[in-house]
């Protein structure tokens, strides 16, 4: 079965471990795919054929031109995976660099907001259109010495459901994944950042292991297609139980 056949996709964050995972399934169920990177990723990370885009996300000349020539090249876009983050430094507020947390917040909040800003006109224009942005379990949840991550997520889980409201008279709906716990490079660092490693994590998920970016991108693929067709504003926990409780 081939769902997203005939449909194009945009992706930003495209050379991350969501980002890959999410570009690989959905052109694996027919989706054209348009898929931002910062830096010209290794010819084999994205599918072939794949439209890749060069841009910073937190710069809004280069979201529009992306969004313009994803339309230009592909002719709509049906989908977007507003996916583009980082996680910033590990710190305690006191000690927490003041220029690093606006770039931590230009990237994960200004950098969603701009893909909304230029995305949901062509597809209000179009008159429908699935957008996902990628929140996280910090979307939800406190957490010492990750300030700015947690407050930036928060904001992308506010941008989510005023996306949803504004976009649904015009048939565009808007949600959100909220990962947990999952196998990258993102937190590979965090973790080292917070004084362990990645596979000592997983003692504290009720799953017992950590989460896959091809599972993530499940979640992505099932609210950007016509399955979730009466989704929006909602926001998609996958953490394996992780936040169910100490």
């Amino acid at each position: 079965m081939k769902p997203f056949e005939g449909r194009v996709a945009l992706i930003t964050g495209a050379a991350g471990a969501i980002g890959r995972a999410t570009a690989a399934l959905l052109a694996e169920r027919g989706a054209s795919l348009a898929c931002v990177v910062r830096r010209a990723p290794e010819p084999s990370a994205l599918p072939a054929g794949a439209l890749v885009l060069k841009a910073d996300v937190t710069r809004e000349d280069e979201v529009r031109r992306a969004a313009a020539e994803t339309v230009s090249r592909l002719g709509r876009i049906d989908v977007f995976v507003n996916n583009a983050g980082i996680e910033g430094p590990q710190a305690t507020l006191a000690d927490y660099d003041a220029a690093e947390f606006m770039r931590v917040l230009e990237t994960n909040v200004l950098g969603v907001f701009l893909g909304l800003k230029h995305v949901m006109p062509v597809m209000a224009a179009q008159g429908s259109g699935a957008i996902v942005n990628v929140s996280s379990i910090a979307g939800v949840v406190g957490a010492t010495r990750m300030a700015g991550y947690i407050a930036s997520k928060h904001a992308v889980e506010g941008l989510t459901k005023v996306a949803a409201l504004e976009g649904a008279p015009q048939g565009v709906r808007v949600n959100a994944v909220q990962p947990g716990f999952i196998e990258s490079r993102m937190l590979s660092d965090i973790a080292t950042g917070l004084g362990g490693d990645a596979s000592g994590l997983s003692d504290r998920v009720p799953a017992r292991r950590l989460g896959r970016p091809e599972e993530v991108a499940q979640a992505i693929a099932f609210l950007a297609s016509d399955e979730a067709r009466y989704m929006n504003g909602s926001s998609l926990m996958l953490d394996g139980g992780l936040t169910l409780g100490p």
